[in-house]
């Protein structure tokens, strides 16, 4: 995998059970697979269980999806637009995972999904938690692409004021064990160019959903 991720000495510790790994997935070999899982399964708007249409655009790939609607927040093995499966994941990305995971000390760390944001200037992310998987004991590993952004890690309340944390492109997140609920969410993303991605920020989250 060396060859793919870079083999960084530096790990920030935001938390007990939580790393920020600096620039550990700046390869742009993902970008064609990640063009591939969006040329199968487009990016969409979704909308909340109270009818709020999300400001970031989504997808996904891998055996399990998240999805949002009028019914509630859940996985699905199949995209609600199309009826098809989502698109497989690309080796690249599982790698990719698989390979923060044991830099972040979470070892055999292997997802089932990936949600796949797209942030253009404006779109936000609200404190949140992660909390719809029925695997727990696995963590999230958030990749940053594109355009940086302010990335709020709270507390395990929702009023708990968050640090804001500037991510750049390749930047990678993971939070597990006894960091795993904790709430985060992403600030407005700021208007900019990006040399491959231009004005856009992706957002790769691996999960263990099932």
């Amino acid at each position: 995998m060396t060859d793919l991720f870079q083999d960084q000495r530096r790990k920030l510790t935001l938390a007990p059970g939580a790393v920020v790994l600096p620039g550990f997935a700046a390869d742009a070999a993902l970008l064609p697979a990640l063009e591939r899982v969006t040329a199968a399964a487009g990016f969409r708007h979704m909308e909340t269980p109270g009818g709020h249409r999300m400001s970031v655009a989504m997808t996904n790939c891998g055996a399990l999806g998240w999805v949002t609607d009028r019914r509630g927040y859940r996985y699905t093995g199949a995209d609600p637009l199309t009826g098809f499966a989502w698109p497989e994941m690309p080796p690249e990305f599982h790698n990719l995972a698989a390979a923060a995971g044991e830099r972040a000390g979470y070892r055999d760390f292997g997802p089932d999904g990936c949600l796949i944001n797209r942030y253009l200037p404006g779109a936000k992310m609200a404190l949140h938690q992660d909390r719809n998987e029925r695997n727990m004991a696995a963590p999230i590993i958030s990749v940053s692409l594109g355009l940086p952004a302010t990335f709020l890690w709270g507390g395990a309340e929702r009023a708990e004021r968050p640090q804001r944390i500037r991510l750049q492109h390749g930047d990678v997140v993971v939070w597990g064990g006894p960091a795993r609920l904790t709430y985060h969410g992403v600030a407005a993303l700021a208007d900019g160019g990006h040399p491959l991605l231009g004005r856009q920020r992706i957002n790769l989250t691996f999960r263990k959903a099932g």
